[in-house]
């Protein structure tokens, strides 16, 4: 007896709504645009100063908790 395997997968009508599903979701977070905070965050890390003093607070805080152990 011969067996037949059901193939797996959705079909077409199934990925088209699954896919315009999708793409409106993602246009409405587009739509929202960065956060304040986020935009405010990204600009710093852009900046070579603002990460040399973030990473020398970092650096500072550290070693004040491990009062001066390392």
């Amino acid at each position: 007896m011969k067996e037949t395997k059901k193939q797996g997968g959705l079909n077409a009508e199934i990925q088209s709504r699954i896919g315009h599903q999708l793409r409106a979701m993602y246009d409405d977070v587009v739509r929202q645009g960065v956060p304040d905070r986020f935009a405010e965050l990204i600009r710093k890390l852009d900046d070579p100063a603002e990460v040399a003093k973030h990473l020398a607070e970092t650096d500072e805080q550290q070693a004040a908790k491990n009062d001066g152990r390392d």
